[in-house]
């Protein structure tokens, strides 16, 4: 008897379907037991008050509760971890402001591979724009944006000797947050990252990203208050939460959970650690939602400019004055690339009106990664993220105009690898506003829009008269709080937690099963069918969110593309084209009047902007901008700081005025460089280096060469006669010189040589196409417009202010227009 036991165990534990059997009554009880720890991890989350889910320490300087104006944010310093290095206060502050956008902040630093993970890993204090559960009751927009103005302004005041003002990055709804205080206070600023921020929020392509349809199929904002209403005041941030899960059915309803169950054994810890920031659900003011809901979402004001403060300050996106970086992906069904980029063809009619309006605009596409992914991946931390913080000083010299930003893999064989941190070199495109244009299928469709808006107009008001008085008459915050505890992104958390008395069994039990686990080999068949099942699954979701998003789509359509309607709401029919902006009379005047500033500049000045001059002049017309020549330019400055001391703002000053005077007369600027040069060995200095810079990116083109010909012309130097080289080659890697002030190759230059190349440092490339940064502070050098350390600088003071050399740009030709503030340099 026993012996027949034994054999029938024998073979039915080999039997594939036994093996499944046991794996697959494990691999449920772990599955199980994971779920029962979220649930354990969001209610020690709650009762410890849902603090950041920052993987860092830090510590608070400002609490905003504490304000005139009160809000329910801090700031936040950053402290480096164990294998970081430590934090340089002169180096250029980064701050990251979190979305506010039903979850909690910590996204920006969720991990060591993040957005502030690569800010502490090159030295840069960091700081951290965080808010608390509960909003203040008197809280709106504007109370948080003064908030974000007094913690700006000190984290400016902390760093009062760093180069360069602060880098602020604006994750999602942070990012339009962001935009619009720069907008009103743009002398705080250094560059911004807006990064998966929509800010043209009717823009799109048919056929896709169904989210922009909302608020039509709502009947308007009145939804976002009517949940602020039965939230006796507060706005529950799990109805947003809700809203995003609903995109994507099938990665919400079968792919996560599979994951989870087919990896059981290894998912753990990562699911739970990103489920503890996912399950963290803040709250909002209702006349908070309400205000996104009205002037964004719905009302798509911000690029109308028709947001007005209550001290009436218009927020115009054309007054930001700090270069803007938007990053942005195809993958993105939340914030695609039209509600990116749309904003810069809503405010600019070409590139030439971003030039004369003395902005620098730069977008980078991701081809695939998802909007979590842009601030959670460490993939894109580590190269999209850590090329923006390399190239910093770079993207804050470059001149007015429209840029893409490349990142590619350093191939072998590629030229000035010594000037290049890491394994991608970054480098920025001139661009049109032609080019984002065509990254839509036409702007058509967002006439339906403005019937969206009048509509929803119509309709909140009636709920404002009618409904709203009646329901805040009911609500309470017991009735309040029990609709928050049985929503269904809080309730599947607390049903499955140790509140549960039925499940106190499911942890011991699932002790045991890991401690005896018994995984079923990938081989087995019927784990091979499951497989080939969860595949049929997903399909099935993404093909009933398919037929779901085109339904709406269409219904949307019909509705709002009705011309009766249209009509009916007071909204023309046909959607009117945009008037041209033209040529306004403050624009012209401003214009002429920096001209008349400036014109005594093309015979007067340093040697550094003789240099700059030079370098503008040749690299002119480029249009690409990489990292090499400016770093090498980086590592001369650095060389030289002590005798000629020029700040990164100095030099952009020079640049941008040395490249408005070319592009406003190519002719003239070029006649004036013997006056700024006046010394034979200084000429020769100049020419030489500019042609070095040039060449680092590869051969010099015919156009750049022909103009080193003609500057060679002007200043009568022959060309021919030997000469030193002006740029050394490094003796350490472009890593170390941008951690920190290694010396610089040394500039070519007889006795005074010293003194000479020093000037050359200021001439670091500017605005050109050709400016790049150095690549631990900036990351891209234009090819041929390659920025010089002004390498003429005489051994005066004055060298030390010489300007950084611009490198221009195609589409930066005409742009040259300066800052207002450039006729003061």
């Amino acid at each position: 008897m026993w012996s027949q036991t034994a054999v029938w165990s024998k073979l039915f534990s080999s039997n594939p379907v036994a093996d499944y059997w046991r794996d697959a009554c494990e691999r449920s009880l772990l599955y199980w037991d994971v779920l029962h720890d979220r649930g354990a991890a969001y209610l020690q989350h709650v009762q410890s008050g849902k603090p950041p889910v920052l993987v860092f320490d830090y510590k608070i300087i400002l609490d905003g509760r504490s304000l005139p104006d009160p809000a329910n944010y801090a700031l936040t310093a950053i402290l480096p971890p164990a294998g970081c290095p430590a934090t340089n206060p002169a180096l250029r502050p980064f701050v990251v402001i979190d979305p506010r956008a039903g979850h909690g902040p910590g996204i920006g630093g969720f991990k060591m591979d993040s957005e502030i993970g690569i800010a502490l890993q090159q030295g840069h204090p960091c700081y951290f724009i965080m808010f608390f559960p509960q909003p203040v009751p008197s809280q709106t927009i504007e109370s948080v944006s003064r908030a974000e103005y007094v913690f700006l302004s000190k984290v400016n005041e902390l760093h009062p000797d760093s180069d360069g003002k602060p880098f602020v990055i604006g994750n999602c709804q942070g990012g339009w947050a962001l935009a619009m205080l720069a907008s009103v206070a743009p002398e705080l600023f250094g560059p911004i990252l807006l990064a998966g921020t929509p800010l043209s929020y009717w823009a799109g392509v048919t056929g896709k990203y169904p989210m922009r349809y909302s608020g039509g199929m709502m009947g308007g904002t009145w939804t976002a208050s009517l949940a602020g209403d039965l939230g006796n005041g507060k706005f529950d941030g799990a109805h947003l939460v809700n809203n995003f899960e609903k995109l994507d059915p099938a990665n919400t309803l079968w792919k996560k959970p599979y994951n989870l169950y087919a990896k059981v054994d290894t998912e753990r810890e990562r699911f739970l650690s990103f489920e503890r920031w996912w399950g963290g659900h803040y709250l909002l003011n209702k006349q908070e939602m309400e205000w996104i809901s009205q002037q964004l979402f719905v009302g798509n004001h911000l690029v109308e400019g028709k947001i007005v403060s209550s001290d009436q300050h218009r927020v115009d996106m054309r007054n930001i004055r700090s270069p803007i970086i938007v990053f942005a992906s195809w993958g993105d069904n939340i914030t695609p690339p039209q509600q990116a980029l749309n904003w810069i063809p809503d405010l600019y009619d070409n590139a030439e009106d971003i030039r004369d309006n003395e902005q620098t605009i730069i977008y980078c596409l991701h081809n695939k990664v998802g909007h979590l992914g842009i601030f959670v991946s460490a993939g894109i931390a580590n190269r999209e993220h850590s090329e923006f913080a390399s190239a910093l000083d770079l993207i804050d010299v470059l001149a007015p105009g429209l840029y893409e930003a490349i990142i590619e893999d350093v191939a072998p064989g590629t030229p000035g690898q010594e000037y290049i941190k890491g394994r991608y070199i970054i480098r920025f495109e001139a661009r049109e506003v032609s080019d984002i244009l065509a990254l839509d299928d036409g702007r058509e469709d967002e006439q339906a829009f403005e019937v969206v808006r009048r509509v929803s107009e119509i309709n909140q008001g009636v709920y404002n008269r009618f409904i709203s008085p009646v329901l805040q008459a009911v609500s309470s915050e017991a009735s309040a709080q029990c609709q928050r505890q049985l929503n269904p992104a809080r309730l599947e958390r607390t049903l499955i937690s140790p509140l549960n008395p039925w499940l106190s069994w499911l942890k011991p039990a699932a002790e045991y099963v890991r401690a005896h686990r018994h995984p079923v080999s990938v081989d087995n068949p019927l784990w091979r069918l499951q497989e080939q099942w969860s595949g049929w699954m997903a399909q099935s979701l993404d093909r009933y969110r398919d037929l779901r998003d085109a339904a709406t789509e269409h219904g949307f359509k019909a509705v709002y593309e009705s011309p009766w309607l249209a009509s009916v709401v007071g909204v023309q029919p046909a959607r009117e084209a945009r008037a041209a902006r033209g040529d306004s009379w403050e624009k012209r005047e401003r214009l002429q009047l920096k001209r008349q500033t400036l014109d005594p500049a093309y015979e007067t000045g340093t040697l550094a902007d003789g240099f700059v001059r030079l370098l503008t002049y040749v690299a002119i017309g480029r249009g690409i901008i990489d990292e090499r020549p400016f770093n090498a330019i980086r590592r001369i400055m650095r060389d030289i700081r002590h005798e000629y001391p020029l700040t990164l703002m100095q030099l952009k000053e020079i640049a941008r005025k040395q490249v408005f005077l070319v592009r406003l007369d190519e002719a003239r600027a070029l006649a004036g460089l013997p006056k700024l040069l006046p010394e034979e060995h200084r000429r020769r200095q100049a020419w030489q280096l500019a042609h070095e810079l040039l060449a680092l990116s590869g051969d010099i083109a015919p156009e750049q060469q022909q103009r080193l010909d003609q500057v060679a012309h002007a200043l009568q130097l022959d060309i021919h006669a030997p000469a030193a080289p002006a740029i050394l080659p490094p003796t350490e890697p472009v890593a170390t010189a941008a951690a920190a002030p290694t010396p610089a190759p040394a500039v070519k230059a007889s006795a005074p040589a010293k003194k000479a190349a020093a000037p050359r440092k200021p001439a670091a490339q500017a605005p050109v196409k050709t400016a790049a940064a150095d690549k631990p502070s900036a990351a891209a050098k234009p090819a041929g417009s390659t920025p010089v350390a002004a390498k003429p600088a005489s051994s005066k003071p004055a060298a030390a202010k010489t300007a950084k050399a611009p490198a221009t740009r195609k589409p930066a030709a005409g742009n040259g227009a300066a800052k207002p503030k450039t006729p003061s340099n």
